[in-house]
């Protein structure tokens, strides 16, 4: 085979990922091995591929290839999510460009047209991450509105409806006006809003007074039905038992008190909006007041608003704060920086809103998933500084609203047979539903047709919280063979903005339907940023194009980019520069495999001294390393996992290794070394290949021709041996020699094909073997020890002085002399500041005897340095 100088990942990447497919290495079943399971978290069927993306696969597949490689049965399970309210939106807009209004479908024409953009649009991001080189069971895709994802859904609603623990509630809910649906708690994010404050004045009943109120939105007062004041206010005092007229409406509304009112805030007098603010229609409740809803389901307001019906609350602020002005109610206004909730998936501005709509008691179901990570660490998370967040939100937990004002997603299982709000059943089917609903009625009579079906649709975390049981069927068929085999299952990588959004929820339905925890470790990655550390976004233009940096730099590179600078848990800055790193890895690894394809093998030739050291080096290196790894991995630190295998490839066997092993020019390698080499350099694909699949399995089938069953996919992940430290510390000193003796060739500039005669005055050493190693890495002609120094250039290493003679035609003494100058200053003044700190009686009395050692041995070494400058000096001059 003919083998190319140089590599080229679009060459290679698409060929190897359909010989992957065609050999069905991704595809997992039940079988006799330990398996190990990841399910992905389902991206939005609406999402593209973009860098949170890129970084969270990366690593799922890196876990999944190294268990694979270590004989495990991996399992990634991939999907999408349905996504309720990114899909509808999605939905009624190419509608809307197409000239149709949502309002005139049907239900049934509405998912019709939901269904053809799912099936033109929905698997984008699953072939995207193909690209990446995720290698996902694609056998298994879930799409969480499959029909047996859908019925476990339905099934689990019903069950814990039975239980008692869903009901339906009128409650003050967080309204997307947007969406037109409500909103989970967490489903809302606060930010501070620059907005005004409202001081505004309202007519005392049958008297000339006014009494004034503070507000941020004027345009509620509408709906006002009381003012509240505190009972022990002095200055209200006057106010107790009468009744004001609210200014427009000319409503008359009575003054209450209650100790709720917050004397310091604006006047002390609150307006009371049970419809349109949480706090308020507790007060309402308390004291009996009208509840008067002003606004329609998109936040225009309706017949309440008066002249203002049909208006944008926002609009309508402004107009009203003019029609006010005008008729003398406004006393003053100011700036005011307040907190507003607004929808996390449409960034529209929450509006509090009274509505009937379905709950899951949480606080019973939560104990045991707050137990799992805090107290029997049955779950672990990576890093654990996030426990803290997890213990807040768990034990602050309330009840989930899970119904959704929507088409898209599960319809609520809940059968209306009556006109009362009570008169409904919960079940499965239609069937069952008339059944019970008969039962209820009393009324055997009861057709089908008389059922009315709830329109709302449930929340699509209700489905997402199922997904590590669901995609196994558990819910349906709860002891079925892949549940039991593959569930729990192992690692979750996700972020942690859905810690509790969706990993929390995992863990409660986990204990909930299986008795027992979803997954073991939950690997929280972090944020994706810029050098500015700014997030990245669309809206700010620094998200770059994750299928363009696969092209310019190809997956492998794009993947070692991003997880050098992923430290488990930290936000990632990435840099462009990262995936040009990993791109000039790939070059490095395959120019040395190509080095290796140049050499002739002979049997006759003589195993070089060198090359069996540079060999029990390696293998000791190897192993070290790859314990190191190992201890990287169970912690999560992939990037730490990731830099000591590039360090090892890079510098251990690129850089020396290789150089150390290869044979004279023009001249064979002995075979025995050459096998060795082959031997280690496969090892380095092995545990390179989580990392960087392509690359690493291109290079394996080029080194030999592979059956199927060979492929570095499946291949068995290298078995620790043992290692010698002692080996490794005296090829490190001799490192040092090497790059101190490179030193002198370049300053002296003597170029590398001239040899060169290296003299040592030895007091600490490393065995005579090593200097065949270090002559073969500096070419030098000989390494002669000595009891006096020898003229020309020189260093030190630890206590050992080194000398390269050199003749005076060949060196430029001014600037040998200037430069050994500013060395001599520099040493002397290091040893002035050591001698200093020695001659302290408080430090050398207080300090530990190894610091005292340690820096008596400095100044030793710093004087026999300012000896070896002065020497070198004093011969030049």
């Amino acid at each position: 085979m003919r083998i190319s100088s140089k590599y080229d990942a679009n060459l290679v990447e698409d060929k190897w990922y359909d010989y992957w497919m065609k050999h069905n290495y991704f595809h997992s079943e039940v079988d006799q091995r330990v398996p190990y399971t990841i399910v992905i978290p389902p991206p939005n069927v609406t999402g593209v591929l973009h860098m949170g993306h890129m970084l969270n696969n990366t690593i799922q597949d890196v876990l999944i290839r190294r268990a694979r490689l270590m004989g495990k049965n991996a399992c990634w399970v991939p999907g999408i999510d349905h996504a309720s309210i990114a899909t509808e939106a999605k939905v009624v807009a190419k509608l809307k460009e197409e000239g149709i209004d949502k309002n005139v479908l049907s239900r049934e024409e509405f998912l019709e047209h939901a269904w053809e953009w799912k099936r033109k649009y929905g698997g984008i991001i699953l072939e995207q991450l193909k690209k990446l080189g995720a290698s996902c069971d694609w056998e298994r895709t879930k799409f969480t509105m499959d029909p047996e994802m859908s019925e476990a859904v339905i099934q689990v609603f019903v069950a814990l409806y039975n239980k008692g623990l869903i009901y339906r509630g009128y409650r003050m809910v967080n309204w997307d006006p947007e969406a037109k649906t409500t909103l989970s708690d967490e489903e809302v994010e606060y930010v501070e809003k620059q907005g005004k404050l409202y001081y505004v004045s309202y007519q005392i009943e049958d008297s000339n007074e006014t009494l004034t109120i503070a507000t941020t939105r004027p345009e509620t007062i509408l709906g006002d039905t009381a003012i509240c004041i505190h009972p022990t206010d002095e200055r209200h005092e006057h106010l107790k038992g009468k009744r004001v007229v609210v200014p427009i409406c000319n409503r008359s509304i009575p003054v209450i008190e209650d100790e709720y009112v917050d004397v310091e805030f604006g006047t002390g007098c609150l307006k009371v909006t049970p419809a349109h603010d949480e706090n308020d229609k507790i007060l309402g409740d308390k004291h009996n007041l009208e509840v008067i809803d002003i606004f329609n389901n998109d936040a225009t307001l309706n017949s309440y608003g008066m002249h203002y019906e049909g208006k944008d609350r926002f609009v309508v602020r402004k107009e009203i704060v003019r029609e006010l002005e005008g008729k003398g109610h406004i006393v003053k206004i100011e700036h005011h920086t307040n907190r507003v909730g607004i929808s996390e998936r449409t960034k529209a501005i929450i509006e509090p809103r009274l509505s009937d709509q379905w709950f899951l008691k949480m606080e019973e179901l939560a104990k045991p998933a707050l137990d799992a990570v805090l107290t029997t660490g049955d779950v672990k998370l990576f890093p654990k500084k996030f426990e803290n967040t997890y213990r807040h939100w768990m034990e602050n937990i309330r009840d989930w609203n899970i119904s959704r004002q929507l088409w898209w997603g599960q319809q609520i299982p809940a059968y209306y047979y009556g006109d009362g709000k009570d008169d409904f059943v919960v079940a499965e089917n239609q069937e069952k539903a008339l059944e019970l609903a008969r039962e209820a009625s009393l009324n055997p009579g009861l057709q089908m047709q008389d059922l009315k079906q709830d329109a709302d649709v449930l929340d699509t975390w209700f489905s997402s919280w199922l997904w590590p049981i669901s995609v196994f069927d558990g819910i349906r068929n709860p002891e079925n063979k892949e549940i039991n085999y593959y569930y729990p299952t192992n690692d979750l990588v996700t972020g942690p903005d859905i810690l509790f959004f969706w990993v929390a929820r995992m863990i409660i339905a986990g204990y909930a339907f299986k008795d027992t925890r979803p997954f073991n470790n939950v690997y929280l990655t972090g944020l994706v940023r810029d050098k500015q550390r700014r997030k990245m976004s669309k809206q700010l233009g620094n998200s770059p194009d994750a299928l363009k940096l696969i092209r310019d730099y190809g997956a492998d590179g794009v993947r070692v980019g991003l997880l050098l600078s992923a430290a488990a848990g930290n936000d990632l800055m990435f840099d462009e520069a990262l995936c040009q790193q990993g791109k000039g890895l790939a070059n490095k690894v395959w120019s040395a495999f190509y080095l290796t394809t140049l050499w002739e093998t002979s049997e006759s030739v003589e195993q070089p001294k060198s090359a069996a050291i540079a060999i029990k080096w390696y293998e000791s290196k190897f192993y070290k390393t790859l314990e190191d790894i190992e201890h990287h991995f169970s912690k999560y630190r992939l990037s730490d996992a990731l830099m000591a295998i590039y360090k090892l490839i890079f510098d251990d066997f690129c850089g020396f290794f290789l150089e150390l092993v290869k044979p004279p020019y023009q001249h064979p390698i002995n075979l025995h070394t050459y096998h060795k080499v082959i031997e280690l350099f496969e090892d380095n694909l092995k545990i390179l290949h989580p990392f960087m699949p392509f690359l690493t399995e291109e290079i394996w089938q080029s080194i030999k021709e592979r059956r199927p069953e060979e492929a570095l996919i499946i291949a068995s992940y290298p078995q620790q041996g043992s290692y010698d430290l002692n080996l490794m510390s005296d090829f490190d000193f001799a490192t040092e020699v090497i790059s101190g003796l490179r030193t002198v060739r370049k300053e002296r500039n003597i170029a590398f094909k001239d040899p060169i005669e290296v003299f040592i005055m030895s007091n600490e050493g490393i065995t005579g073997d090593f200097n065949t190693v270090i002559q073969k890495l500096t070419n030098s002609s000989a390494i002669t020890e000595v009891t006096e120094k020898v003229s020309g250039a020189s260093f030190r290493v630890k206590s050992n002085e080194y000398f390269v003679p050199l003749s005076l035609d060949h060196v430029n003494v001014k600037v040998e002399v200037e430069k050994l100058t500013k060395e001599l200053t520099r040493a002397e003044g290091f040893l002035a500041g050591i001698q200093k700190k020695l001659s302290n009686e408080r430090f050398v009395n207080n300090a530990p005897e190894k610091v005292i050692a340690l820096e008596l041995k400095k100044e030793s070494d710093t004087l026999a340095k300012i000896e070896t400058i002065r020497s070198s000096l004093k011969r030049l001059r």
